[in-house]
């Protein structure tokens, strides 16, 4: 698949690189994992000499070794004897950009602090040390959003002040989805695009599978996730251990009882058999894997809090694949197949209802967009975006079929909100499968 948007994120990386041939830059870039964050970069900085580092899981003195040989290939950079630690090899890197600018890429950034506590540390000593006459941009890489906001923000870390640009890469827009799939597929229906949009969430990983694969269409998508040769059926598990390592089965266990509709933490506490506020706060906060929907106008400290999963994929992949895992395991590959595709049209009111969420907080003029339901739970309405600069609001209700939209019905849930949105145009109406 070609390359797709980033058009922004490209021009503000190539403007702070040139700053740093007068002053050393330090670029925070954060994304949630496969959302083509290395791509961007080796697009950015394509035809001109960069250090790509990527921070494994092996010992400080063994990626010392890799990262060592790689500076002098790209460099030219000669250090005597071997070096240790990350820190003296960064020394070394800026004072030799004294002299050259030189571009440093450092890929899971936030793994420094688990392999060795003090590097981060270290780092700072260096960077304080240095970078006043270095010409250095140092672009530090993470997929775990918390930690990174914690190295770099939290006033008692080390690096706290010092980066000067951040940068949140988020998944493919739905404007770029479209032009994707229309780019492969040029009459592809909403169908198809709304499959897209379930499977991947606009993951630029996911995206570029099913297009380098010729899937464009949804029957083709579904058959491509339930093969027998498929990445997708092990891709969540690889994903949460990849983020978990030995705590996955507890954060496993909640993220499949949300996915099954569980999405209280009372709930979710009764299976569990413990209080799992800790592990929802860090599933929210840490991973950005769930978060909590409140009703529209709902105060803050309201109890009435449903947790849901934040991530398409894993919606899909808890819904349909990890649960019927027996199928995967008995190579019935045909069977999961035809489950999911009996199964998807109830299932994707829900994702439906995220699109339309999405496409309107895509949206110039909008300020917010949420839902909104009564104390008991009921008179749900599934997307109210607002236009808060223009005083203009859009009351919705989402159904696959528009046959099934009822304007009086709406009409009959907006009363109860009707006081909050004193001075506002409202605009009543449904979206459809027809909408999109």
């Amino acid at each position: 698949m070609k390359f797709y948007d980033r058009e922004l994120e490209i021009q503000e990386l190539v403007r702070i690189d040139k700053l740093a041939q007068s002053n050393a830059q330090m670029t925070v870039l954060i994304g949630r994992r496969r959302t083509g964050k290395t791509t961007l970069m080796v697009r950015a900085f394509e035809g001109q000499k960069y250090l790509y580092f990527f921070v494994g899981k092996k010992s400080e003195q063994m990626q010392c070794v890799d990262f060592q040989q790689q500076t002098e290939a790209v460099l030219g950079l000669h250090i005597h004897g071997q070096v240790a630690s990350f820190a003296a090899l960064l020394e070394e890197i800026l004072v030799f950009s004294r002299h050259e600018k030189v571009t440093v890429i450092i890929d899971e950034f936030q793994r420094l602090a688990e392999i060795n506590q003090s590097i981060i540390s270290d780092l700072q000593h260096v960077w304080d040390k240095h970078h006043a006459q270095a010409h250095v941009h140092l672009i530090a890489c993470g997929s775990i959003y918390s930690m990174m906001k914690r190295i770099f923000e939290d006033r008692k870390e080390p690096l706290f002040g010092r980066k000067t640009a951040q940068l949140i890469l988020k998944p493919f827009s739905v404007e770029t989805l479209k032009q994707i799939l229309s780019d492969h597929n040029p009459s592809y229906t909403s169908e198809d695009l709304l499959m897209l949009y379930a499977i991947t969430g606009g993951v630029a990983k996911y995206v570029s599978q099913l297009m380098d694969a010729g899937c464009a269409t949804w029957k083709t998508m579904l058959h491509e996730v339930c093969r027998p040769s498929s990445t997708f059926t092990d891709e969540g598990t690889e994903l949460l251990v990849g983020e978990f390592g030995r705590r996955y089965q507890v954060y496993y266990t909640i993220l499949q009882l949300i996915a099954s509709g569980m999405t209280t933490q009372a709930e979710i506490d009764s299976v569990v058999g413990k209080n799992t506020g800790r592990y929802l706060d860090t599933l929210e906060k840490e991973y950005s894997l769930i978060r909590k929907s409140r009703a529209l106008w709902a105060k803050p400290n309201s109890q009435s809090v449903k947790y849901v999963i934040d991530d398409c994929f894993l919606m899909f992949w808890f819904r349909f694949i990890e649960r019927n895992r027996t199928l995967v395991e008995l190579g019935k590959y045909d069977l999961l197949e035809e489950l999911v595709t009996n199964e998807y049209t109830q299932y994707s009111g829900i994702v439906l209802e995220k699109y339309f969420r999405q496409r309107y907080a895509e949206m110039e003029r909008v300020t917010m967009v949420s839902r909104w339901w009564d104390r008991k739970g009921q008179n749900e309405i599934d997307l109210i975006a607002l236009e808060q600069l223009d005083h203009r609001a859009t009351v919705a209700e989402v159904k696959r079929n528009a046959k099934k939209f009822s304007a009086s019905e709406l009409e009959y849930k907006y009363q109860f909100i009707k006081q909050h949105l004193r001075g506002y145009t409202v605009q009543l109406i449904g979206l459809s499968l027809d909408d999109m």
